[in-house]
């Protein structure tokens, strides 16, 4: 048996909880994972994990085992690049996760720069919503929108989004522009739904510290982003977006902001992750310093906007599960819970 190959088919099932989720992120059969995590159980004379309908779960000597066993597998890899990175050149493969319209609209635009700078790294780009996803786990770099929370790596926000309400030309010149966040109600409105179910409905602005919340309504509801951004474009509605993920359409004129003087705090910001012990992984550090630049100038090319400072704290819609943002608001502050990515501005 390849105690090696086993220990890292073991990590990956532990991190998405079932072997099918393990066989994607490595690349291999289902039968594959479960015969040589089987092997590795017989082996050592113990289960690992507890098998159910449900997924896997880590008995006691499985979470002894993977606690034990995952920094072996990382200092590794650490060797491994000690050796093939002796020459000064990075290379390998790099796994970067992201949600689809952060990677679409803000990565993949400079990734022939880096690609042209650093030849021999093969970028594998991931969708991945969430820090604590079994996807996540695969992935050696991190982008993510919102307030993730995940102490075992390095988190860095690399850069605060501002929220936009747009829409086409058209659509405005049909409904009249709004003067203020409140007038929102007579617009039909496009809506996000998140990652909980929950319909991100109700709208906090503030302006020279004057606050003004709207509860939106409209015909269409989607989690499908570039289904919202689509029917926007075509003057269906009016619609919440991440100002560093729309700029191609702002510019081209085909999407008008409105209400530019007000701002919100709930706007996510964009957070750089990875685990400590890749620090010293030449393809990481070159990714890690080529992507912080990266936004440090999308941000420079936002130009003048209102003050408009992070939110601390996550806003009370995010990470609850409930038909609407608006209920979450009526029902107070909410407990603790996992974090969850926002779908709120995309």
């Amino acid at each position: 048996m390849d105690k090696l190959r086993a220990l890292r088919y073991f990590v990956a099932a532990a991190h998405a909880r079932s072997f099918s989720g393990a066989a994607r992120g490595l690349d291999v059969s289902v039968p594959a994972v479960a015969r040589l995590i089987s092997a590795l159980e017989r082996s050592l004379d113990v289960r690992l994990f507890e098998r159910s309908p449900h997924g896997l779960t880590l008995t006691p000597e499985g979470a002894t085992y993977l606690e034990a066993g995952e920094p072996l597998l990382q200092r590794v890899g650490e060797l491994d690049e000690a050796v093939t990175g002796a020459s000064g050149r990075p290379r390998g493969t790099l796994v970067v996760g992201a949600p689809p319209y952060l990677s679409q609209h803000c990565l993949l635009p400079e990734l022939s720069r880096f690609h042209s700078r650093f030849p021999e790294i093969q970028v594998d780009v991931r969708s991945v919503d969430r820090a604590t996803s079994p996807e996540a786990a695969q992935a050696e770099v991190l982008l993510l929108y919102g307030w993730p929370e995940h102490s075992a790596m390095v988190h860095r926000r690399i850069a605060h989004t501002r929220s936009l309400i747009c829409a086409a030309p058209a659509y405005w010149a049909k409904h009249g522009v709004p003067e203020r966040p409140a007038d929102l109600a007579r617009h039909d409105t496009l809506l996000f739904r998140d990652q909980e179910g929950t319909i991100l409905d109700r709208w906090e602005y503030e302006r020279h510290g004057e606050k003004d919340a709207v509860v939106v309504s409209g015909w269409l509801v989607s989690s499908h982003r570039d289904l919202i951004l689509d029917a926007a474009l075509a003057g269906h509605g009016v619609a919440r977006f991440s100002d560093l993920t729309i700029r191609p359409w702002l510019e081209n004129g085909r999407l008008v902001p409105v209400l530019l003087d007000w701002t919100t705090r709930e706007s996510p910001p964009v957070n750089l992750m990875y685990r400590a012990s890749q620090r010293r992984i030449p393809r990481v550090r070159v990714f890690v310093e080529f992507v912080t630049e990266l936004f440090r100038r999308l941000e420079a090319q936002r130009g003048s906007a209102p003050d408009e400072a992070p939110m601390a704290e996550r806003p009370p819609w995010y990470g609850r599960r409930r038909r609407t943002a608006s209920a979450s608001a009526r029902s107070g502050p909410r407990p603790s819970a996992p974090a969850r990515p926002p779908a709120a501005v995309r």
